[in-house]
């Protein structure tokens, strides 16, 4: 082979760590992805390896390493020889991504999850769950969204994402994206008409396989969609993540607030703490300058004040919030100036600075002792 195109095969291979796998989020040439490359006559011959057969980002991922491959001086034409990983592989594949099977969010994690609870449901809990994960993500954060509503999901049909499909790589499974957010959801592998009806372990188990099986890759922010009220899986989510930080969601009216209370207590009852409270439906702006506190008023500074924590936003009514969550676009995106995104973001904005402490995890540091020699020569202990 030719030093010229030996430097040109170099090139394209490094011009090929350029294309991101769109689910991954990963160069194609760390994941073992592109096989052989080879330039003659101007004609790069590249050997493309897919993750699986029928992949769905194949045809964006043969794309980009076309243009990435042209983009190089002296390329003028590229062959790209489509074929899919062996099984061994891909286990090699997910080895390297995950590593053990165990849990991605340990103590050791520098993942901040938020947990948002609420004490009962109609509250608008999903609603904010999704448009914060949204505006987080749009900060830059890498964001994953678990829909831990099992029985009530809703997550996906508000992100625009109802029907999406995980895509599964051996036994690592890899979520769906919208809008720069990883979500995965128990509506992701049933029928939409279907009631889910499962008792505490099979919950239990569910939970604990979207946090295990399921690939997030290395996340800033890992948001929680409790169910509302106090159940299995508001105990489990305390057993698999006593570390996650929860967000108590109510409405103004006090009998909604002394429900939401509740979600709280039982959060450090499980060990986990409540970070704040936000009200939402908090009033209504009428066009002479006016609220109308349709809910009342209070109850979110009244389960704050029975918690001990701050409220962390009021959101108001809002006809372009409800409009967000039908067409599954969100209001942070369609609509940044209405009053209901503005204090969204107002609330992701506090929750985007906040890093982890050091409290609880281990450092990796171990203590060494050096031998000392005395006197006589000899090496005390």
């Amino acid at each position: 082979m030719s030093p010229v195109a030996e430097d040109l095969e170099a090139s394209v291979r490094s011009a090929l760590a350029s294309v991101i796998d769109p689910e991954i989020r990963r160069p194609i040439t760390e994941l073992g992805m592109v096989g052989d490359i080879a330039v003659s006559d101007s004609l790069a011959a590249i050997d493309l390896k897919l993750t699986i057969v029928g992949c769905p980002a194949a045809d964006t991922i043969e794309r980009d390493v076309r243009a990435a491959a042209a983009s190089i001086e002296g390329v003028a034409a590229v062959d790209v020889r489509v074929s899919v990983m062996t099984r061994e592989e891909r286990d090699a594949l997910t080895t390297r991504l995950r590593g053990t099977k165990t849990a991605q969010f340990g103590h050791d994690s520098l993942t901040r999850i938020y947990a948002i609870s609420s004490g009962k449901g109609g509250v608008g809990k999903s609603t904010l769950t999704a448009n914060l994960a949204v505006s987080l993500a749009a900060r830059g954060l890498r964001v994953g969204l678990v829909d831990a509503d099992v029985f009530g999901f809703s997550i996906p049909g508000l992100l625009g994402i109802a029907g999406a499909k995980p895509t599964k790589v051996g036994d690592m499974i890899l979520p769906p994206i919208a809008y720069g957010v990883k979500v995965i959801s128990i509506g992701m592998f049933v029928e939409p008409s279907t009631a889910v009806s499962w008792r505490g372990p099979m919950l239990h188990r569910t939970i604990q396989q979207f946090l295990t099986d399921v690939f997030f890759g290395d996340l800033d922010v890992l948001l929680l969609d409790l169910p509302p009220g106090t159940g299995d899986i508001a105990i489990s989510l305390g057993q698999l993540l006593p570390q996650a930080e929860v967000i108590v969601v109510t409405t103004p009216q006090v009998a909604a607030a002394e429900v939401a209370e509740r979600s709280g207590l039982v959060a450090r009852q499980t060990g986990q703490s409540v970070l704040g409270v936000i009200e939402n439906m908090s009033g209504f702006a009428q066009p002479d300058g006016s609220v109308l506190d349709l809910f009342g008023s209070g109850g979110g500074a009244a389960t704050a004040a029975r918690l001990d924590v701050p409220v962390l936003g009021a959101i108001p009514l809002s006809v372009a919030l409800r409009e967000g969550g039908d067409s599954g676009l969100p209001v942070v995106l369609s609509h940044p100036d209405d009053p209901a995104a503005i204090a969204i973001e107002s609330v992701a904005a506090r929750l985007a600075v906040r890093e982890r402490g050091l409290a609880g995890r281990k450092l990796g540091l171990s203590r060494r002792v050096e031998p000392v020699e005395t006197p006589r020569g000899e090496v005390a202990p």
